[in-house]
């Protein structure tokens, strides 16, 4: 069965149907964008908070603090005023609370819930999440919500100092939050999904109109013309393609008032030149498709080579911080930029102490793993502007622009202390390590600088390593 369908409504849905898969397209790639973005701030939220509230616990103060029996000491009610009081901070917190792991086996020690609910001090923890025991060792976020009997939460968690992997905080964001800011999304979408739908449909029915017009008035002079009237003219202008048909109608008109054999011979003579036309065209179309699919092809492989290339010459491949290369031409331009600004910049450049022991004590692969995790510590502590980099061995150079030296003292002793007061592990075993720094302000002589930064980390090993040195001279 054949179904009439008229142009008028072909057009009309072609037209809203392109207009519809564009906007559906754009929409859900800025709607799956949007989520992705959303999780990934919340992520990052909570492990910042949670890594922020770590620093502020010592493990030493709660390791009594194991039983019932044990609310009434000093130590449980400053640390749960303290949690209670950062949870009221932020309404998006649910719980903040400490766990201990102790034999494979997890335990509340202080929980800021203030209802008949809270968890008291030896409560174990019955759920097993493997990113909650993650979290002992290192600072981590849920991939996904997870409900227990206090409810559903998206939660984040990092070990508290001097934990040795026992002790951590962790930050509970309830569930109906996040959905609703997904929530929100949604509705967003919608709406502009609804405004794409609307607005397709008028432009539809006027691109639809403004081609039936002169279509109706063209067939309703080819009917006159099958009829034998052949004096009258369309008079009728679109200002597009379509005033060819018009013209074409017209002038098959008048040749036809004159001799209606020349006019057969001049459409059997267009019918032939648009048969070939179209072959020469299927042709030259299917011979550029050809072409353009191997461009695109050899493009892509180009981009990709481009891309592991640049990534080869500024990225060092163990830590995946910046090279040598780099942060020598990020000197340069900062040189540059403080000779025309007039604004200063400090380096810094830091080796871990006894390294080569950690390598013969431990193995290679320990003295890696140590390596990549002193460089996300430092990326965690240093700003946005500032510049890390792998300098060489197991050293590595800081770049502070805008920094004085007691602004570089500052950073370097946070970053000594980051790296010094947290334990690492490999392979279940608990690895101390320290660092010793070397402080130094760019005042006109880059190379100096480097020298005297050198020389003031030579001068901390000497006095007796984990410790942080300014250079002494004027550079």
């Amino acid at each position: 069965m054949n179904i009439r369908i008229s142009v008028r409504t072909k057009l009309f849905l072609s037209h809203i149907l392109i207009v519809l898969f564009i906007a559906g397209t754009a929409g859900t790639y800025f709607y799956l964008s949007a989520v992705e973005n959303l999780m990934d701030g919340l992520k990052e939220r909570l492990q910042a908070s949670a890594g922020l509230i770590s620093q502020t616990l010592d493990a030493e103060a709660l390791r009594h603090i194991r039983t019932e029996e044990d609310m009434a000491s000093p130590e449980y009610v400053a640390t749960l005023d303290q949690l209670r009081t950062l949870k009221r901070m932020n309404p998006d917190i649910a719980f903040i609370y400490v766990m201990r792991l102790e034999a494979e086996k997890i335990f509340f020690v202080i929980d800021s819930d203030e209802t008949n609910a809270q968890a008291l001090p030896g409560k174990k923890y019955a759920h097993v999440l493997p990113s909650l025991q993650r979290g002992f060792t290192s600072m981590i976020v849920d991939d996904e919500i997870v409900t227990d009997e206090w409810g559903s939460f998206l939660s984040g968690y990092a070990p508290i100092k001097n934990a040795k992997g026992q002790f951590l905080v962790g930050i509970d964001m309830r569930a109906d939050q996040v959905r609703e800011k997904y929530s929100a999304l949604r509705i967003s979408g919608a709406v502009a999904v609804s405004a794409a739908v609307v607005l397709a449909f008028v432009l539809a029915r006027i691109l639809a109109n403004r081609f039936m017009i002169p279509i109706r008035v063209s067939i309703s002079r080819c009917s006159s013309i099958a009829e034998g009237r052949y004096d009258e003219q369309l008079d009728i202008q679109t200002n597009d393609e379509l005033d060819r048909l018009i013209e074409a109608i017209n002038k098959m008109s008048s040749s036809l008032s004159l001799s209606q054999r020349t006019t057969q011979a001049a459409v059997d003579s267009l019918r032939q030149a648009k048969d070939e036309l179209e072959i020469r065209v299927r042709q030259r179309t299917s011979d550029l498709s050809e072409v353009n699919n191997k461009l695109s092809q050899e493009v892509a492989e180009r981009l990709v080579a481009q891309k592991a290339l640049q990534e080869a010459a500024t990225i060092d491949p163990l830590t995946r911080l910046f090279n040598r290369r780099v942060v020598q031409e990020r000197l340069d331009l900062e040189v540059a930029r403080s000779s025309r600004q007039n604004t200063p910049f400090t380096l810094v450049i830091v080796d871990l102490d006894h390294f080569k022991m950690i390598n013969d004590t431990h193995g290679h692969d320990a003295g890696d793993s140590i390596l990549v995790e002193t460089g996300v510590r430092m990326k965690g502590i240093i700003r946005g502007q500032d510049t890390l980099a792998r300098w060489g061995g197991e050293e590595f150079m800081i770049l502070l622009p805008d920094t004085d030296s007691a602004g570089g003292l500052e950073v370097a002793e946070k970053v000594r202390a980051r790296i010094a007061d947290t334990t690492y592990y490999f392979a279940g075993k608990e690895i101390r390590v320290t660092a010793s720094f070397g402080v130094a302000q760019y005042k006109g002589d880059l190379e100096g600088a480097i020298t005297a930064a050198d020389q003031a980390l030579y001068q901390a090993k000497n006095l007796g390593r984990n410790r942080v040195e300014l250079a002494g001279a004027e550079l």
